[in-house]
This record gives structure tokens, C-alpha cells and sequence, in this order.
């Protein structure tokens, strides 16, 4: 099956990255999915099972957090890179879900023998430290993270001696003497966060621990592999590769709205250490963008709506966590976010989704400019007091009531809806190919087509 996604000009560059250029759940899973139909290869390069992205197909929804959606197309290679962070029951457990639901996982994924390993102390560390940082300056310094581990097991990483990586879970002896040296560590850090935040700790038994993930990495050892080097075999021997982002611009730990971001690079600069691909290599870089803007957890967010609108859209998007189900917050769409981020990942053109869930709305509102105090600016602020503080400059735009997921071409849009359109790649400076009126893979409006 043809993706038609391929760009206006008949010559396809080789290469293309996927990457949210929001806060997230922007719909990176669905433009992946239509998109690996034109790939052999689909990789992975940041992030963990704090990710998730929805795939429909038919009246099937499929829910992926660690797996790359170019799984659900026959054929095609799927690597999980050194950049991701594992959660090994995590993973076994959405492969073994993928294999009822009739999607062949065999040598088609491939897990990087480098990717750094969530362990159960992440998960403590993650719930005692947002405790203890609530018990020691309030409720909002809470990051508001989705307690899977994900940043401790990146401070792990960074930390070196502290770490266990994929390749570790294959060598039970080493492992064993690896993780009771850990536990050792990682018990006496636990219970001091523990006192802090006045919450029960359950020490860990490292003994125990190495034998539970050894078993996992015996399951495992079938996808494990150099997947740096699959990659640049594959690239060599002419093969397009794709790669999918696993969270949003926004919430990249350089760039992103800090310190409510999570632990990795984000936006397509991560895609090169996440990969082990050298720059320069990508053609192609379409940037995902909601319609509108939506926030999980902690931290600002400007434009945010806690009224009817903003009911509405959580209701009509369905906003809520295809990791967590945790409900989104949502408000009208950042325009000065947007450029932001649509600048450092280099974005060669946008793919607006959702746009369908704006129907019905007498009128419509976006973000041009943050003011903060005295000052009016168009850029996005580094200080997080600044952002928390920004009120929107917001420009009116009429509204469309025609619901449009029946449109299958650009023309058949109302006029209202592809004004609305015009705008934002105005704004951006970069042009917008497509535009996803409803879930299914139908539902996907190429322009010019």
C-alpha cells in the first residue's frame, strides 16, 4: 500500500525523520505508520514507555510505546536504538500483545544492544523524588512526570557506574554481580528520599533483581543486535530509512520548556547520538502539529483553556494519554511554540492533524505573540517563570461548523478550515503538506493532490 505522503517533487530524498513539534500526542504515530510504506527501515532514537503512539487501521486501534509503528507494515525493518531507554517486562509485554493482534514480531525488530535498561528503582526513584520535592517546596515543583522510570534510568546513563544496558541482561553472571553492587547504592539513596517525602521504602534485593532480568534478557536475545551498524548496512546497501520521534519538541531537555520536559533530545537533533547515524544524512523532516496545543502534567502552557472550549477539544480530540490516560490539557494553538521548535528540528514541511476536532466552533483563536509584563515578544522564553507568566497576544480567526472527517481532498475543506491552514505556514515559514481530518489512515489530505 502506497502511503502517498511523498513530497510535491518526483525526486523523494532518501532519508526522512518524523518528529512532534508540540508537547507531545501530536499524531507522530499515524504519519509513521503512512509513511513506512515508502521505507525499509524505521528506527526508533529517543525516549521510552513514557511514549506512546495510536495507530488506527481498519476498527483497530493499536497502542505502541517502545515499538516503532513501522511494525503494523509487512516487510519492513524496525529498530529500537541506542538512544531509547527499555523497560524489558514492558517491551515483552507489547510484543507478546502485537503477536495476538496477528502482527508478525520476529527478526523485523531489532533491539540495540546499547540502549540503556529501566530497572524497578527508576520507577521508585521517579514517584519518591516528585514526593519528596512536593514535601519540600509544594505541589508545583512536582515535574509531573508518568512515573515509568524514564529520567532516572537517563541520570543513570550519565552516571555511568550506575547504569545497565541491554547488553548486560545477556551475561547473567556479570549481571548478577552488577546489580548487587548497584543495589547497595540505590537502596541507601531510595530511603533518604523515602524519609524526605514521609513515604514507606521496600529495599530492593539485587540477587533476586539479576535473576528476574536475565530471564528477560534470554527473552529478549533474539532482537538484540548492533543496530548502528544494521543501519548504515542498510543505507549502504540503498535502503530509506525513517525515523520516528518518540515525545515532543517542546519537551526536549536542551530546548524544551525546562524543567517540565523529560531526560532525552526530542526534536530531530537527537536523532544522530539516539541512531548512531552522522549528521546530515536526512532529507526530509516532517514536522507533526496539532491543530491546537495540549499538555500532559506539569508546567505552563499559555494558551490553555479551562472552559467549554477546552472541554471540547479534549473531548472531540479523545485527549487523553495513550500511555498514561491521563487527561490532557488543552487550549488554542502556539504559534510562537511552534516556530520554535519547527526551527531546531529543521522541519521541511508540517503535517497538521486534527483539524476536524476545530468543527463546530464559532470561532477560532491562535497564538501570535506572548506578553510577559511590559515586554510583547514572538520568541520562546528560556526562563520557565517567563513562560508561567506569559498571556497569549491572540488573533481571531472565523470558525468552521461543517464537520470535515468525510473530506478526502484539500479542495473539499471549507474555506474557513484551510485559511486556518494558511496561517499557521505563514507564521512558521514552512509549507504544510498534509492535513489529517480523522484517525484512519484515509482520512489524510495531501495538498496538491
Amino acid at each position: 500500500m502506497s502511503s502517498s505522503l511523498a513530497p510535491r517533487s518526483t525526486a523523494l530524498p532518501p532519508h526522512t525523520a518524523v518528529t512532534g513539534l508540540q508537547w507531545g500526542d501530536e499524531g507522530k504515530g499515524k504519519i509513521v505508520d503512512l509513511l513506512a510504506a515508502d521505507h525499509d527501515v524505521i528506527v526508533r532514537y529517543n525516549g521510552g514507555a513514557n511514549a506512546g503512539h495510536s495507530v488506527v487501521i481498519g476498527d483497530r486501534r493499536y497502542a505502541l510505546h517502545l515499538v516503532p509503528c513501522g511494525i503494523l507494515t509487512a516487510g519492513r525493518l524496525n529498530l529500537i536504538g541506542n538512544g531509547v531507554v527499555v523497560d524489558p517486562p514492558l517491551l515483552l509485554e507489547e510484543i507478546a500483545s502485537l503477536r495476538d493482534a496477528g502482527v508478525t514480531v520476529d527478526q523485523n525488530l531489532r533491539l540495540s544492544e546499547r540502549a540503556h535498561v529501566v530497572l524497578p528503582w527508576h520507577k521508585q526513584a521517579d514517584a519518591l523524588m516528585e514526593a519528596a520535592m512536593a514535601a519540600a517546596a509544594g505541589e508545583a515543583s512536582k515535574i509531573g512526570t508518568t512515573g515509568r522510570g524514564i529520567g532516572p534510568c537517563y541520570a543513570d546513563k550519565a552516571i555511568r557506574s550506575t547504569a545497565i544496558r541491554v547488553v548486560d541482561l545477556l551475561d547473567p553472571a556479570g549481571l548478577r554481580l552488577k546489580l548487587r553492587r548497584i543495589a547497595a547504592v540505590k537502596n541507601a539513596m531510595l530511603a533518604g528520599l523515602a524519609n524526605l517525602a514521609g513515604m514507606p521504602f521496600e529495599t530492593i534485593d539485587g540477587e533476586a533483581l539479576a535473576v528476574e532480568y536475565a530471564a528477560f534478557g534470554a527473552a529478549l536475545a533474539p532482537h538484540v543486535a548492533d543496530t548502528a551498524a544494521l543501519l548504515h548496512e542498510a543505507m549502504a546497501d540503498g535502503k530509506r530509512v525513517l525515523f520516528e520521534g518518540g515525545n515532543g519538541a517542546l519537551l526536549d531537555v536542551d530546548h524544551g520548556s525546562y524543567p517540565f520536559v523529560t531526560s532525552s533530545s526530542t526534536t530531530s537533533l537527537g536523532i544522530y547520538p539516539g541512531a548512531g547515524l552522522p549528521g546530515g544524512r536526512i532529507g526530509r523532516l516532517v514536522g507533526i502539529v496539532k491543530a491546537y496545543s495540549t499538555r500532559v502534567g506539569g508546567g505552563p502552557l499559555p494558551t490553555e483553556l479551562d472552559n467549554a472550549v477546552g472541554a471540547h477539544l479534549r473531548e472531540r480530540g479523545r485527549e487523553f494519554g495513550t500511555t498514561t490516560g491521563r487527561p490532557r490539557r488543552c487550549g488554542w494553538l502556539d504559534l510562537v511554540a511552534l516556530k520554535h521548535s519547527a526551527r531546531l528540528s529543521g522541519a521541511t514541511e508540517l503535517a497538521v492533524m486534527l483539524l476536524d476536532v476545530l468543527a463546530g466552533l464559532e470561532g477560532l483563536q491562535i497564538c501570535t505573540h506572548y506578553r510577559i509584563g511590559d515586554r510583547v515578544i514572538d520568541r520562546f522564553p528560556a526562563a520557565i517563570e517567563d513562560l508561567a507568566t506569559a498571556q497569549p497576544v491572540l488573533v481571531k480567526l472565523p470558525g468552521f461548523s461543517a464537520e470535515i472527517s468525510a473530506c478526502r481532498r484539500w479542495e473539499d475543506l471549507p474555506a474557513a478550515a484551510r485559511a486556518y491552514v494558511g496561517v499557521i505556514e505563514n507564521y512558521v515559514g514552512v509549507p504544510v503538506s498534509t492535513v489529517s481530518v480523522g484517525p484512519e489512515r484515509g482520512q489524510t489530505l495531501m495538498r496538491g493532490r
